[in-house]
């Protein structure tokens, strides 16, 4: 992907408004909205393109949501998918729908399962038809330019050599090992995760079943989701448990995973060797601070998540619409100030923190439980009130699918 914003790598300078380090969901999505406003913006992304495989693909009711604001909902679905109205838990043999999205207001009452490529492309090609927007790709920000004390744009290596990106504003939208806000000297906030998880594909039958599920058992935890012709699965382990894992054999890592979702082991024939399963190291974590002037961290950069609820590409996307709200006008008058950024900062951190704070409990109360039992797994209280109360599924859903104050597009098209 790219665009004829590229031509200004030949230049050993480039001059913006704001400028974005990380073409993921948070940065893409801000990129375009300050672009839609008005505001010159680049997007720098450090690969040649947006494929890489088992990213977060769960695109929630509340980015669906944004999507219809925007005007985008029908040509973004065409895009290929598959529809989750439902999620379902397995506790032992005990099964139950834990979230029902479907009671959600129609027609962004589902998760929409894509992948995140076709999601990044998409935004890409609705920046594009902005002049304000550049998207610089295979260019990496490697450090920060600081002024007396305040942060006027990065130091970047894309495809012709050295570029330095001179703006008012630096967004780090660089994900979770984040080298700019480790630039920024900020302090994280490390809150713990007991697990890491095992991306895989299993190919997909006739009769599977259509919903995301989570298999809950003695000493194992199993994810499918479904992705048409196949289920990405997540299988999850103690942390640092990998090596533990690999040495029992994969004849045994493949009947665990062929019991726990019920299927016969030849059904994992494509699963050849443990290179064909790739680790995600969990983190939980947020900044103290997300901001030093001219200097702002949104998304994963800010706040890593757990891959509980599948939320983190849709909180990214809420930082971005929060984040463009409020410095759109500001960015376009050349006058951002530390009150902008800690406006964003203060209506993005509690649900954050809310999000963090659930996930946290889940993992002690639930994952670090069923990882360490050895005897048959019992259904937990919630677990068992949630399987027997419509109106708590639908509150799950709501928690799921909207999150913690959900945010609304208002910035207008400059």
């Amino acid at each position: 992907m790219s665009n004829e914003g590229e031509a200004a790598l030949s230049e050993s300078v480039v001059s913006t408004r704001c400028c974005i380090a990380g073409g993921g969901p948070a940065g893409m999505m801000l990129g375009f909205l300050l672009a839609r406003a008005g505001v010159d913006v680049v997007v720098l992304e450090k690969h040649a393109d947006f494929l890489r495989d088992f990213r977060g693909d769960t695109i929630h009711p509340s980015t669906l949501n944004l999507m219809k604001e925007l005007g985008f909902l029908d040509e973004f679905l065409q895009l290929p998918h598959q529809k989750a109205f439902e999620l379902e838990g397995w506790f032992g043999d005990t099964r139950a729908i834990i979230a029902d999205f479907s009671r959600l207001p129609a027609p962004c009452n589902y998760i929409a399962l894509m992948p995140q490529w076709d999601f990044l492309s998409f935004l890409a090609t609705k920046g594009a038809a902005f002049k304000t927007f550049r998207l610089l790709m295979r260019t990496e920000a490697k450090s920060l330019i600081e002024e007396a004390g305040k942060i006027v744009g990065v130091e970047a290596r894309g495809p012709d050599g050295p570029l330095a990106i001179r703006a008012d504003l630096t967004v780090a939208a660089d994900g979770r090992h984040s080298t700019l806000r480790d630039a920024a000297g900020l302090k994280v906030i490390d809150l713990g995760a007991p697990m890491d998880v095992l991306w895989f594909r299993i190919p997909r039958e006739d009769g599977d079943g259509a919903e995301i599920a989570g298999h809950f058992d003695a000493g194992s935890i199993f994810i499918r989701i479904n992705r048409g012709d196949y289920w990405q699965c997540g299988y999850v382990i103690a942390k640092g448990s990998l090596e533990a894992l690999q040495a029992r054999g994969l004849d045994a890592f493949k009947t665990n995973v062929a019991r726990l979702m019920r299927i016969p082991i030849a059904r994992l024939a494509n699963i050849a060797s443990f290179d064909d399963v790739k680790l995600l190291s969990v983190a939980v974590d947020r900044l103290e601070k997300w901001r030093r002037p001219g200097f702002l961290a949104i998304g994963d950069a800010a706040h890593a998540m757990s891959p509980i609820g599948g939320v983190g590409i849709n909180l990214a996307v809420q930082d971005a619409v929060a984040a463009a709200n409020q410095l759109a006008a500001p960015l376009l008058a050349r006058s951002v100030g530390d009150d902008d950024l800690a406006a964003v900062e203060r209506r993005r951190l509690f649900p954050a923190r809310a999000t963090q704070w659930a996930q946290v409990m889940a993992q002690n109360n639930i994952v670090v439980r069923a990882l360490s039992q050895t005897t048959p797994l019992k259904p937990p209280l919630a677990f068992r009130l949630i399987g027997r109360f419509a109106f708590l599924r639908r509150l799950m859903a709501r928690l799921v699918g909207l999150g913690v104050r959900p945010e609304h597009v208002r910035t207008g098209q400059g």
